[in-house]
């Protein structure tokens, strides 16, 4: 065959320009796309074998990678279908014309072909200054010839007979002095892990090499090709074919530094009225947790897309791990694509509803485990309860309330359960919480000495969440324990008289007032049993939910307000008392100073000087 030259087809004058800066984002992803081909070109050639069109035994079909630093170049060969001169100018030299599609059209019925042979192959440009293609059809033994094709990134390219003995094709791209990274064999497997660990066709890079001596002394070396994929990855496997140690596996090859094994799983497996495939898994969560959004990974026929899923998975669901894969998401997938594809949303309002299924089947069938890992799932079961309605409505069903005692309840037990001692007046019923265990315990103890139980709400969520549960819960209302005198709590609580006249109540008041420097700190006396904490510190509900909902936010405009809480006075304890008949001003001055104080300390509200000056008081004292 004589020497062609000519001018690549295109309905853009100079596309070079426009390819090299614009037809990717990330430049890395031009190794994704050659390597997509070459498995296009491979999974083609086992299907024409199928077919028989393509006749004979067609051997080993590994694509391979290699690297020259010397001639700065870099191959992706493959033992493919490969291309005949008249393939090569129709394929090649237009641009965006897509064989794979005309494939497609053709064995509709009988293959899977990942991508297009058109501008994905141009992407080559992106980091190279020169591309040849060395190919050999499978018609060879029908007197195809080789073919060689050579472009250096202008619209002309040039194309021969070439030299290439083997069927299959050679991309080698002479790299571009600014794309030298290129060159390099850590960054090819950065690469080649991120986009093609998953491929359905086996991928060499290298070689390994195993070093064995033998009892006599003598040394021998094995050498291996280096697979850097694993081409049949758990979810394109049937469920029945898997056991949980095969998930679990799968859960280590994806994420091989956690150490953490995953709670749970899902394995999807949806052909109508779209496609998709994945497997998602539980993880274990921190309390104070950060969300991550690339733990996800989205495929297309196996092939990596993107790890930024927040389009097709529910906000909520992003704290998952795992797999998901769409042959209806293309490989050059965009924001604005994911936002108005119909699939896409299909997809979505499909996993949550998964998901649901998922916990409320765990829950049905083995609550005793549910509750043991209740503490990692609530975070998913909060995070979906307060933002997505779908979710919610089937969350109310699994949805556990625990107690500070360790156990757990769902919201119909829950209220049967208080409904005898926790009605107010009103016939709601309250629901007390604590937000820190630790820090809260002498409300606490208070509260179970009454008869009351309290729930635990000390994860991040729950500041969200307890306004959430009055709201959709009926004739309920949530108080911290801290935030009311549990003795006045509810109707049928005993009333306790007090030992004060009114006139010692009003001195009592104005004495303690005199030594609170805060302004916004209400004073109160209450008549308690004789041994209730001589001073408590009473924060008013809505403002404690405004702060810590702000907190929450990261909106700081309500941390440089005063703190305002109400003083509440036991006046039957008998530290008060003393309070009130000290004649030494100066000791009846420290007396109030040190019960305020261990009521701010109670709460943690104690700091700086304060703190400092408490100290050495009790010093004193002692």
């Amino acid at each position: 065959m004589s020497t062609q030259t000519g001018t690549i087809r295109t309905d853009v004058e100079n596309i070079f320009p426009i390819i090299k800066k614009f037809l990717y984002s990330d430049h890395d992803i031009f190794l994704r796309e050659l390597v997509s081909n070459a498995v296009d070109a491979t999974q083609k050639l086992s299907t024409l074998s199928l077919s028989g069109v393509a006749k004979g035994d067609i051997g080993d079909t590994k694509i391979e990678i290699s690297i020259d630093e010397e001639a700065g170049t870099l191959t992706i060969s493959d033992k493919g279908i490969g291309m005949t001169n008249e393939e090569v100018d129709k394929y090649i030299n237009q641009i965006a014309f897509s064989s794979a599609q005309e494939f497609l059209d053709k064995y509709k019925d009988k293959t899977n072909i990942i991508g297009h042979f058109g501008l994905g192959f141009y992407s080559a440009f992106m980091v190279a200054d020169k591309v040849e293609i060395h190919t050999l059809s499978y018609k060879y033994k029908q007197k195809a010839k080789s073919v060689r094709w050579s472009c250096d990134g202008s619209p002309n390219y040039e194309i021969s007979t070439g030299e290439k003995k083997e069927r299959g094709t050679d991309i080698t791209l002479h790299i571009s002095e600014d794309s030298k990274e290129f060159l390099q064999k850590s960054r090819i497997e950065e690469l080649l892990n991120k986009y093609c660990r998953f491929l359905p066709v086996e991928i060499k890079f290298g070689e390994n090499e195993k070093k064995e001596t033998a009892e006599d002394g003598i040394e021998t070396v094995e050498i291996t090709d280096n697979i850097i994929n694993n081409p049949n990855p758990a979810w394109i496997k049937k469920p029945a074919d898997l056991s949980d140690e095969d998930y679990k596996n799968f859960y280590k090859e994806l994420y091989p530094h956690t150490f953490d094994e995953p709670l749970f799983w899902i394995h999807l497996n949806v052909d109508h009225p779209f496609k998709l495939t994945g497997v998602l898994y539980f993880p274990k969560i921190k309390n104070n947790f950060e969300i991550q959004k690339n733990k996800i990974g989205l495929y297309s026929n196996q092939v990596f897309v993107t790890d930024n899923v927040e389009e097709i998975v529910p906000e909520f669901l992003q704290l998952l791990h795992g797999v998901l894969d769409s042959p209806d998401i293309p490989l050059n997938v965009s924001r604005s694509y994911l936002q108005s594809d119909p699939n896409v949303k299909r997809i979505s309002s499909h996993i949550t509803k998964k998901v649901a299924s998922k916990l409320h089947d765990i829950f049905k069938e083995d609550r005793t485990n549910f509750e043991e890992k209740w503490k990692d799932i609530s975070v998913f079961v909060k995070y979906g309860m307060l933002s997505n309605e779908k979710f919610a409505d089937k969350g109310k069903s699994f949805l556990l309330l625990e107690s500070v005692d360790g156990t757990h309840s769902t919201i119909e037990e829950y209220k049967e359960k208080i409904k005898d001692l926790q009605t107010d007046k009103d016939g709601k019923l309250v629901l007390l919480y604590t937000t820190s265990p630790d820090g809260q315990h002498g409300y606490i103890s208070a509260a179970k000495d009454k008869g009351y139980d309290v729930l635990k709400m000390d994860h991040v969520l729950d500041a969200h969440f307890v306004g959430y549960l009055e709201q959709n819960i009926e004739n309920v209302s949530l108080k911290r324990v801290d935030a009311d005198i549990v003795d006045k709590l509810v109707e049928k609580d005993e009333a306790v008289e007090s030992v004060l006249s009114k006139e010692q109540e009003e001195k009592l008041v104005e004495l303690v007032k005199t030594q609170v420097a805060e302004s916004s700190v209400m004073v109160e006396v209450k008549a308690m049993a004789p041994d209730a904490m001589p001073v408590t510190i009473v924060k008013p509900e809505f403002m404690r939910r405004m702060r810590d909902m702000s907190a929450y936010n990261g909106m700081g405009h309500m941390a440089g307000m005063p703190e305002s809480y109400n003083l509440v006075l036991n006046g039957n304890h008998e530290s008060i008392q003393k309070i009130l008949d000290e004649k030494d001003s100066e000791k009846q001055t420290g007396s109030i100073k040190q019960l305020h104080d261990l009521a701010l300390l109670a709460q943690g509200m104690l700091k700086g000087e304060d703190l400092t000056n408490f100290i050495k008081r009790s010093a004193n004292l002692l």
